[in-house]
């Protein structure tokens, strides 16, 4: 457990934490402002926003990202000129062509992660306690802020143990006990607080109490922060894939890969 102490008034730390229970802590001068507490039943509908929201967040990063690629620019310069000629010299049409190619682009990076929030809604969602919650190395933390004096859920972190073989979701976990996190989310407005660090803390101390060796995680490539965040607490690339569509044109274009990371914690 991570506990930042700092002053604090007495009387309104007790009573918070009377109605507060948690396993971390972060403390400001004035007052409790966070915690990182074990999922509850009535954190669902919280949970399933945020979640959604974690996931769609990353079209624009990934889009923006796929069309500064080099092959991605010139195909849009070429369109362009096309229809500049094909309309008779006409600047509309250079934009129309360029446009519609965006568009393109745009729409297989939609397509990638409304697919995957689409799979992961009717799996790992749709029943969090059985995924997440009946199995002694699985667990689910969500991050709750204090916002004008109330507490709004604003993280979360799930890991899925196994102790060796294949996952249920197809990743190798060779021949040790290794946890696999779900996903890192933090909602917009609480980010750069620490919430993201915490959470990954959290669940490094958990697997290592449940004597699970090794921790892998799996990210998509605009997700530099949740990267950034991985590494600092010592995480390492182990391998890199492009995200495999069914459809493997929309894979070519969005042009996202997939990161491997891990950490040995035992």
């Amino acid at each position: 457990c991570t506990f930042l102490l700092l002053p604090v008034n007495l009387h309104d730390f007790q009573q918070t934490f009377s109605q507060h229970p948690v396993e971390s802590l972060s403390l400001s001068s004035r007052a409790v402002q966070s915690v990182i507490r074990p999922y509850k039943p009535a954190d669902k509908s919280a949970i399933v926003s945020l979640f959604r929201f974690g996931i769609l967040e990353h079209v624009y990063p990934a889009f923006f990202k796929a069309m500064s690629h080099p092959d991605h620019i010139g195909v849009t310069l070429s369109v362009s000129v096309a229809g500049y000629v094909l309309g008779g010299s006409s600047y509309f049409q250079a934009v129309l062509f360029g446009g519609a190619w965006a568009c393109l682009v745009y729409y297989c990076c939609h397509e990638i992660y409304d697919s995957f929030l689409k799979m992961k809604m009717e799996v790992e969602m749709a029943d969090i306690q059985a995924k997440f919650l009946d199995n002694q190395v699985n667990h689910l933390w969500v991050a709750e802020v204090e916002v004008n004096g109330k507490w709004k859920v604003s993280g979360l972190l799930a890991v899925v143990g196994e102790k060796g073989g294949v996952s249920k979701d197809g990743w190798n976990a060779d021949d040790a006990a290794t946890a696999e996190v779900f996903q890192l989310i933090v909602s917009f407005h609480q980010r750069r607080k620490g919430l993201g660090t915490q959470l990954v803390e959290t669940a490094v101390e958990f697997c290592k109490e449940q004597g699970l060796s090794r921790v892998v995680v799996e990210i998509s490539s605009p997700q530099t922060a949740a990267i950034s965040i991985f590494r600092k607490l010592g995480f390492t690339v182990t391998s890199m894939h492009s995200y495999r569509h069914p459809n493997h044109l929309v894979s070519k274009l969005a042009r996202i890969n997939v990161i491997r990371m891990e950490k040995h914690i035992l």
